[in-house]
């Protein structure tokens, strides 16, 4: 799924940004002026607590609380109405939107998209393998998996790796990180296989990956350690790979590029819509180049 089919249905007048976390949904803590509460994604986690560092900073009488736990948790709190903003990596389901309704008096959750992501594909940085194609993704991580050990990736025999199995690593199924890898690479009918080792955070994945030999999975590619690499992805085997950079992510050669999304309940007012206008600003923007994300501006 490229970035530019999520932008056909948003016009690029409407992108706005939100923040949550524990406070009323608009009407709340951001309601009043007395603060704002953010929750949600966990790949947007490090994004949105250097948001509010940068804005406390420069307006200390406006306190941001920031929480991650996952999309699907941020969301949660926005229907039950105990925050202002639910941070995302993936777009509400049908039945979430209509349950904010039922809980709202009939108002509806918009989405905003506040930047980009690539979504890295993670390996131990001695690992012998530079790239890999999503087809072979799928038949590591999707049931039925066909390739189970390290050689059926062309890792030569005097490799450590060679004929030892892969340990992958994912997210747990409440992450907006889990459901957009189902989507982009295994596909909307199939699974994952048993025994993917489920992290509950994406610098957790990348931690395990770290520790772990013969480890791979996937997160933000604003995740990055010194202890591993990234891998250059194609769409199939044979054909070119696209190492994910901000520069490949911006100009949507690399194949698995998602939007970040904020929702709200109903427009966002008062100093929760301050906030959001500064998000999108350059001085909001240029700190999702420094974390390592890719801007709105440039898509």
């Amino acid at each position: 799924m490229s970035c530019k089919m999520w932008l056909g249905s948003i016009g690029v007048g409407m992108l706005s940004v939100v923040l949550a976390g524990c406070g009323g949904g608009q009407g709340g803590s951001g309601g009043d002026g007395s603060g704002i509460s953010v929750e949600g994604s966990d790949t947007m986690v490090n994004l949105a607590q250097a948001w509010a560092e940068e804005y406390e900073s420069r307006r200390p009488e406006v306190k941001v609380e920031v929480q991650g736990g996952g999309s699907g948790i941020g969301i949660a709190s926005l229907i039950d109405g105990v925050c202002d903003m639910a941070n995302a990596s993936r777009e509400m389901k049908a039945e979430e939107k209509e349950l904010v309704k039922e809980n709202h008096e009939g108002k509806e959750a918009l989405m905003h998209v506040v930047g980009y992501d690539a979504l890295a594909i993670y390996v131990q940085k001695d690992n012998p393998l530079d790239s890999i194609s999503i087809e072979q993704l799928a038949e590591i991580y999707g049931d039925g998996a066909t390739i189970t050990t390290w050689s059926q990736l062309g890792v030569s025999d005097d490799s450590p790796l060679a004929g030892k199995e892969i340990a992958a690593v994912g997210r747990q199924n409440s992450s907006g990180t889990y459901a957009y890898f189902r989507e982009a690479v295994l596909g909307k009918n199939r699974e994952f296989r048993a025994g993917v080792a489920k992290m509950s955070g994406s610098k957790d994945v990348v931690a395990n990956i770290t520790k772990t030999p013969g480890a791979i999975g996937y997160s933000g590619m604003g995740y990055v350690t010194d202890g591993v690499k990234m891998l250059a992805i194609s769409p199939k085997k044979g054909e070119p790979a696209v190492a994910p950079t901000l520069e490949n992510a911006m100009n949507a050669t690399y194949p698995i590029t998602r939007p970040l999304m904020i929702y709200t309940i109903g427009e966002p007012e008062g100093e929760v819509k301050a906030y959001l206008d500064w998000i999108l600003s350059e001085d909001g923007q240029k700190i999702v180049v420094d974390k390592g994300y890719v801007p709105l501006g440039d898509k």
